[in-house]
């Protein structure tokens, strides 16, 4: 490992904490006292809590009521989609079908196939463009094919390889012409597009805490008050009866701290971040001329996010690309997951259009707030020695 400092371009995987929000945390976690008890410390201890979730509302544009706190992303993708299928079809034993788009990150992609598997759902996935973009065509007719049998359709608000913007405005119009309730995964937005929860017309949409400077172990599920979803877990009532456990009062609290700081600071940052995603990507078309740019190469809010570039190296194992580029203190992560040590394409990449070896040989860089331009120059430092050893090595 080299001496030089580290360069972190995986804030997609997760960001580092905002000072503030540790300072919130570090506080909090001195406290006495469990948010549902009655007496003083327990009512003092609900206080930050409720005044966390106000916090959370109003950053995110839904009611107090509506915002459900739970251990993160995975959790509330469970709850939302497991629960919206659950009470939908509770109400009406014809409701068996789930919609979801073709790239969803396995938070929600892994749930939906358990439905299908163990709950007897009918799983219809959509499909997408070549920039990574649900085909709003092709999940109309997925929905209009038989609209009666729907339970729930879900579809990511940004994708977290690619970075691209889903058209969520389309999909809830579609949604809202069958009376079907319509979740989003905004997890990866979240930092780096305006949400507003009542605007959007969703039914629900999840957020986490450490994709936007949090702590890792708490985001929320934000949820209308009308609907009634069926729990994962039952105990003592908390959070609406919907997510019961004891209330981690100093999770909540750095959560609603590093939302708000987030949100403050949004525009000036997601600024900064597109021009050194920009360097970035400049620099590795002048290194590397083959080197392909996945995803919707128009800049801006509407079409993807500022910080995250995915890359295709002709001809390279992406693997091999992320343990060169590590050992020369650069961080980034590849669009492949690893079952049991055996490399497997992106399925966003497959489902884009790409062939297995393109898939394999790709790099997702991601930018945040800590993010410099001596990061970026670290990259395109020692992209040509990697990248010639990764030729050399071609692809298995």
């Amino acid at each position: 490992m080299t001496d030089a400092p580290l360069a972190y371009l995986d804030h997609a995987a997760t960001t580092p904490m905002w000072p503030e929000a540790i300072d919130v945390m570090t506080s909090e976690l001195a406290r006495l006292g469990n948010a549902s008890s009655l007496h003083a410390s327990g009512r003092a201890a609900r206080r930050v809590v409720e005044e966390s979730r106000e916090l959370v509302a109003e950053r995110l544009g839904a009611r107090p009521s509506e915002v459900v706190f739970c251990s993160g992303g995975t959790e509330a993708n469970n709850l939302a989609i497991k629960g919206l299928y659950w009470a939908r079809r509770a109400q009406d034993p014809s409701r068996r079908r789930v919609v979801f788009s073709s790239i969803e990150h396995h938070a929600l992609l892994d749930p939906v196939t358990w439905l299908a598997k163990h709950e007897d759902a009918e799983i219809a996935m959509t499909p997408v463009d070549r920039s990574g973009r649900v085909v709003v065509e092709a999940l109309r007719a997925e929905v209009e094919a038989d609209p009666s049998a729907v339970a729930a359709i879900t579809t990511m608000w940004a994708n977290n390889e690619m970075g691209t913007i889903q058209p969520i405005d389309e999909v809830v119009r579609i949604a809202r012409e069958h009376d079907v309730p319509v979740h989003s995964d905004a997890v990866q937005a979240a930092g780096y597009v305006p949400l507003d929860f009542a605007a959007s017309e969703l039914d629900a949409m999840t957020v986490t805490a450490h994709k936007l400077g949090g702590p890792v172990g708490v985001g929320a599920l934000v949820i209308r008050r009308e609907l009634d979803p069926v729990a994962l877990l039952h105990g003592g009532g908390q959070e609406r009866d919907i997510r019961s456990g004891t209330i981690g009062v100093a999770l909540i609290a750095s959560f609603a701290t590093a939302l708000d700081l987030t949100v403050e600071r949004q525009a000036a940052s997601t600024a900064r971040i597109e021009a050194l995603r920009t360097r970035l990507v400049e620099g590795i078309r002048r290194i590397v001329p083959d080197a392909i740019v996945n995803g919707d190469p128009t800049a801006g809010p509407t079409h993807r996010l500022p910080n995250i570039a995915h890359v295709t190296f002709p001809g390279c194992e992406g693997d091999a690309m992320l343990m060169l580029l590590d050992a020369q203190g650069v961080e980034c992560s590849t669009g492949s997951a690893c079952a049991a040590g055996v490399p497997q394409p992106s399925h966003v990449l497959l489902a884009m259009g790409y062939d297995e070896v393109a898939a394999r040989g790709s790099l997702r860089f991601s930018l945040g707030h800590t993010s410099t331009e001596d990061d970026v120059d670290r990259l395109l430092a020692v992209l040509p020695t990697v990248h010639e050893r990764a030729l050399r090595a071609g692809v298995r």
